[in-house]
């Protein structure tokens, strides 16, 4: 038997105005860990789908176990041993955990001469399952709307096993966990791997590539660029590799004149996870709010911005006093807010470029109810021009975008209200190591151009660090510590960020 499970040469795939694959390649040996990377649009997407028959190939030859094949629909590529695990996982939320895993091919059984649903099999099966997993406290009776975002990931991949997958692919499959969940989520990879389960393995996280893979292929500009072992490769050479240059200031910060304060919070409370916080943010500055994920750093935002309105304390914009119970009245005030979760709260992804711009100004673009296309036409055009947004032109629809230029498109749209303070959780999250440079190159701008003030929430503490003129952390709803951009140490603010109290961080050594 051959060690090479999955096989692809030769693979093009066009759509309408893009070629996303271009004679690219790809191959997957038996109980591995292949990594596929690239930045945002490099094809990565458009490969994947063609392995677990979404796209049909319009060229190229396709090997799976030695025997040409071609799936013209998700259901023969489950058939033939492929699941696919996506960002937006594919589970029912009003059902349960064992009918989730085994939707679609339930045991039956045979009651008053009719084919029923033997449930208590079910059950016993899903969590026989689970069990090979090492998952041994996760109810098969409970919906799976109730669970968070780890478990339901492990659903899945109990689900993946209940079809006897050969091949599962994993799409950037920690890009909403917590830290304890990615360590769970690595345990069960490479129980999988010992099982004899091939994982094609989707991040941008190259910490995961070099943790995890065997091997690793990159794509750029839907071409196949290399595909080597991890083991004899480096971080700088797969981004060059990725972006077909050297990346020499992923953090590009430049000197902003801080100016007055725009923003201040005093004794802000909305418990369990806002209390009795106070802050500022001065123009031109950018304030980074790091801490664990669940420590209340944008629950804080949303209190801000009016998404979850204070039940006390105080806001002030340019020293001024401010009621803001809702969204609106945020925007009125001069701030802007980039969510976490560019994809359900910063975009209508459906809608085009032009409309997602105007979104935060269509009193600006409007007149009675009548909405003005053509000033619409020239603010995304302005947006595009300015943020080097990559796209055939405002009429594009915005998913059709890759990650980092869906995320310029959020932030367009709040540039285009001309915002005093804009506050940006997570800016980089779910896009490529070029893009990120972008991004970051964009808020530098922004603060030192424009004297914006931004306050950046960010999971990733070389973030923080480099982009932030200062640093806040959170912890349990409190802040627990404040730095200098010349005090803070990695060493300093992850210890803020786990210490029990303030007094141990004012202690803390670099």
């Amino acid at each position: 038997m051959s060690d090479l499970l999955l096989r692809m040469r030769g693979i093009n795939k066009s759509f309408p105005g893009v070629q996303a694959l271009k004679d690219a390649h790809f191959e997957v040996r038996r109980s591995e860990v292949h990594a596929l990377i690239g930045e945002n649009g490099a094809g990565k997407s458009t490969m994947i789908k063609i392995v677990s028959g979404v796209y049909q190939p319009d060229s190229g030859d396709m090997q799976l176990d030695g025997r040409a094949v071609q799936f013209a629909n998700p259901r023969e590529a489950h058939l033939a041993g492929i699941a696919t695990m996506y960002q937006e996982l594919g589970l029912y939320p009003e059902l349960s955990v064992a009918e989730n895993i085994f939707m679609g091919h339930a045991p039956m059984k045979k009651r008053l001469g009719l084919n029923t649903i033997d449930w208590e099999r079910m059950e016993s099966g899903a969590e026989e399952l689970l069990a090979e997993l090492n998952i041994h406290d996760l109810d098969v009776g409970a919906k799976v709307g109730t669970l968070n975002v780890g478990n339901r990931q492990r659903v899945e991949i109990a689900k993946a096993l209940s079809l006897d997958a050969q091949i599962l692919i994993m799409d950037e499959p920690t890009a909403a966990l917590t830290e304890s969940d990615v360590e769970q989520l690595f345990s069960i990879v490479r129980l999988l791997r010992e099982r004899g389960v091939s994982i094609i393995y989707i991040s941008h996280r190259l910490n995961e590539v070099f943790e995890l893979a065997d091997r690793v292929t990159v794509l750029r500009d839907g071409e196949t660029i290399g595909m080597q072992p991890v083991a004899v490769t480096n971080e700088a050479e797969l981004i060059n590799m990725m972006v077909g240059r050297k990346i020499e200031n992923l953090f590009p910060k430049q000197e902003a004149q801080i100016g007055n304060v725009v923003l201040e919070v005093r004794n802000l409370q909305r418990p369990p996870l806002t209390r009795d916080i106070s802050f500022s943010v001065r123009a031109g500055e950018i304030v980074g709010l790091a801490g664990l994920v669940g420590s209340g750093r944008s629950e804080t935002a949303q209190v801000i911005f009016g998404v979850l309105p204070a039940e006390s304390g105080d806001i002030l914009i340019n020293g001024a006093p401010v009621k803001i119970s809702r969204p609106s009245e945020a925007v009125a005030q001069g701030i802007g807010y980039v969510p976490e979760d560019r994809g359900h709260q910063g975009l209508i992804r459906e809608m085009s470029i032009r409309e997602n711009t105007s979104m935060a100004v269509l009193e600006t673009v409007s007149r009675y109810t009548f909405i003005n296309r053509a000033q619409e036409r020239s603010l995304a055009n302005r947006s595009i021009e300015q943020l080097s947004i990559r796209a055939i032109g405002p009429e594009q629809i915005t998913n059709k975008l890759s990650g980092g230029n869906q995320q310029k498109v959020v932030v367009s749209k709040w540039l285009a209200s001309e915002p005093s303070l804009l506050i940006m959780d997570e800016p980089t999250r779910g896009i490529d190591v070029g893009a990120k440079a972008e991004i970051h190159r964009l808020m530098s701008r922004l603060a030192a151009e424009q004297s914006l003030a931004i306050l950046m929430i960010s999971s990733e503490l070389p973030e923080i660090l480099a982009m932030s003129d200062r640093i806040l952390v959170m912890r349990e709803g409190r802040l627990v510590g404040e730095f200098s951009r010349a005090e803070a140490t990695q060493g300093r603010v992850a210890h803020a960020m786990m210490s029990e109290s303030a007094r141990q961080v004012a202690s803390a050594a670099p």
